[in-house]
């Protein structure tokens, strides 16, 4: 098991690797030139709030050779003087960014209004992370027990709505339920508020208990997509096992039907569920920015989309390591549990 672990840690670090350095080739060259830009412009706001460097120079022609001099020192401090490509940049790049130092954003900011990439991540990153992660939970929990219930009673009514809620739910998109859902609970009935960002600034006390009422509506509107997707899955999971030889052997002897299914067959089907639940979670932290655009949830998604509009690619390699490494997280997970399910796959049998 030890090995097992060892080398899946090994090879999600290289995997890491990888991602960092397309990352950084994909804005290599736009990332020097934004960088270049927003050196021009620090240095000019310095010289520009201290008048009297301004008034030391007797010519516009000493002034502009010497804001050009502080220019060129900052760019040859901070290694822009060579080209992105170069070994010594990427490997300098793909350091910081491992120690999580993803330099300032160029128009973002956080809602304290700190312009670090790392401080407007770890605002965000929390929010996706609790309501996707209690939607993911809830919608797993739910789905597989109507899965593992339809296994049993396959063409009964349960099994058919099931099969039938499971089509219908995720046949429609994310947004167009999202949207159909404010309409009717935030302007007809008026149960929950259109925006689920709250009014109240984050340093007000009363912020988390906002954030989760405003949760509430996002948090519906997922879990009621998901959870039939969840429950055909499972049930076609657990249809075979059910038929299979030790099932009937236990339902000969008198075994509890309840413990055959929930116990036995579904201890049997974890595998592969626990390998679509790792994928989904990680799958729905990186996909949610439609849904959190839609609902204006304050969280990953919805920075990710505010970055690009913006092309604030600072944010952007930041986000994209940070989800990067939650994926290969869940993944690792993920592998560690299947190998605990079925020793097979650590002994490469």
């Amino acid at each position: 098991m030890k090995m097992y672990v060892a080398t899946r840690m090994v090879t999600m670090f290289g995997v890491l690797m990888i991602t960092l350095l397309i990352t950084i080739a994909l804005v290599g060259s736009n990332m020097d030139t934004i960088l270049t830009q927003g050196i021009v412009f620090q240095v000019r706001s310095e010289i520009t709030e201290n008048p009297s460097v301004a008034q030391s120079f007797s010519s516009v022609e000493e002034f502009e050779a010497f804001v050009q001099m502080q220019i060129d020192q900052r760019i040859k401090v901070l290694g822009l003087d060579e080209p992105w490509y170069s070994p010594q940049r990427i490997g300098i790049t793909m350091y910081k960014i491992l120690l999580l130092d993803f330099g300032r954003a160029t128009f973002l900011t956080s809602d304290l209004g700190s312009s670090d990439v790392k401080d407007i991540l770890f605002e965000k990153l929390p929010r996706t992370v609790l309501l996707f992660t209690t939607a993911t939970t809830i919608t797993s929990i739910v789905g597989i027990f109507l899965g593992a219930l339809s296994s049993n009673r396959v063409g009964s009514i349960i099994d058919r709505l099931t099969s039938s809620f499971a089509i219908i739910s995720s046949s429609f998109p994310v947004w167009w339920i999202g949207m159909l859902m404010i309409f009717l609970f935030a302007f007809t009935y008026q149960v929950f508020p259109a925006r689920a960002t709250p009014d109240i600034p984050s340093s007000d006390p009363g912020y988390v208990g906002s954030l989760l009422y405003h949760m509430i509506l996002p948090l519906i509107t997922i879990v009621m997509i998901g959870f039939g997707s969840w429950a055909y899955m499972v049930r076609n999971f657990m249809v075979g096992i059910m038929q299979e030889d030790f099932i009937i052997a236990k339902r000969t002897i008198g075994v509890n039907q309840k413990k055959i299914i929930y116990t036995h067959a579904l201890r049997n089907a974890a595998p592969p569920i626990i390998t679509i639940l790792a994928l989904s979670l990680s799958g729905s932290l990186g996909g949610a920015i439609i849904t959190e655009a839609v609902f204006d949830w304050p969280g990953m998604g919805r920075l990710y989309f505010e970055a690009i509009s913006a092309m604030d690619l600072p944010v952007i390699i930041g986000a994209t390591y940070m989800l990067t490494v939650f994926f290969l997280i869940s993944i690792f997970i993920a592998d560690l549990l299947y190998g605990y399910f079925d020793p097979r796959v650590r002994t490469n049998q």
